[in-house]
């Protein structure tokens, strides 16, 4: 009993973080610094191995993209006086040829997108619904949040600045929260909570950068489209159902719209990318909204 009221104080404290644009309460037992250098090394890892495409149309649009939005956040962040909360970022962004529908985010802002994805975002402006999610992802410090949960159910009361300072607890935490070779790609799937607020942080962030947010429900129709027949139900998925998920975008669209409106950007990037692949409806490498990493 005593333990346990020890943990829940040092929780208590420690637990002081909080989430950009939400302002969702997360629990944070370990330093973004911390947490950006053990994903260093998982995304390092897997960059040594994969098929990155280079100076490709495609490879150039998603490097447009994130840069863009990247762009919106550091500017918002600045404005809000807040700038210093992204130090220690060093965006990066790449596509992999790869079939599977994907793509994910690594703390400090590397993101990746698979090629496969590409046929089902079919604009760039559907793209940047993929990319401002991840980002997202990235900003509020969700894998932060993963690791302090870890970290809080596998030693309890021993929680102590530069935990994951000790290579052994890195390598094993940094396996259980980044996944490498896991089934759904580098990044384990996020909590459905988490989830959701990467889309409503990602509408309003893409909306910054001077794209439409409102091609977010189009975008999410057709990624149910083509995993249609083979959905799973959302009690057993981390991930929302598709009908949830377009619901909260369809609520949080009003607010993502004033955004957009005060972007003083004007937008030229509706024309559908060039792609000789198809949409894929019936591939066993096509997930499920419900399964995607990002």
């Amino acid at each position: 009993m005593k333990k346990l009221s020890y943990l829940l104080v040092v929780l208590l404290l420690t637990s002081c973080g909080s989430v950009p644009f939400t302002g969702r309460r997360q629990l944070q037992l370990v330093s973004n610094d911390e947490v950006i250098a053990l994903s260093l090394q998982q995304y390092q890892e897997f960059m040594r191995g994969a098929p990155v495409e280079r100076g490709t149309e495609d490879a150039k649009m998603v490097a447009r993209v994130g840069n863009r939005i990247a762009k919106a956040v550091e500017t918002f962040y600045k404005s809000n006086g807040y700038e210093a909360a992204l130090s220690n970022y060093a965006w990066e962004f790449n596509l992999v040829a790869d079939k599977s529908v994907n793509a994910f985010a690594m703390p400090g802002g590397k993101v990746v997108v698979y090629s496969g994805l590409l046929p089902v975002t079919q604009t760039e402006e559907a793209l940047a619904v993929v990319i401002g999610h991840e980002i997202a992802h990235v900003i509020a410090q969700h894998s932060n949040e993963r690791i302090s949960q870890q970290v809080a159910l596998q030693y309890g009361g021993a929680i102590a600045g530069g935990l994951l300072g000790n290579s052994e607890i890195a390598q094993q935490i940094g396996g259980t929260v980044f996944g490498l070779g896991a089934q759904y790609g580098v990044m384990m799937p996020y909590a459905r909570k988490q989830e959701l607020e990467s889309d409503e942080i990602g509408v309003i962030i893409m909306a910054i950068a001077g794209y439409d947010p409102r091609v977010a429900i189009p975008f999410w129709q057709r990624m149910a489209q083509a995993s249609s027949g083979s959905q799973v139900p959302e009690v057993l998925s981390t991930h929302p159902a598709d009908t949830r998920r377009i619901e909260r975008l369809n609520a949080i669209m009003p607010t993502a719209l004033q955004y957009y409106k005060g972007s003083g950007v004007q937008n030229t990037t509706t024309k559908p990318i060039k792609t000789k692949a198809k949409v894929p409806v019936e591939n066993k490498d096509v997930r499920t909204s419900e399964e995607w990493s990002f």
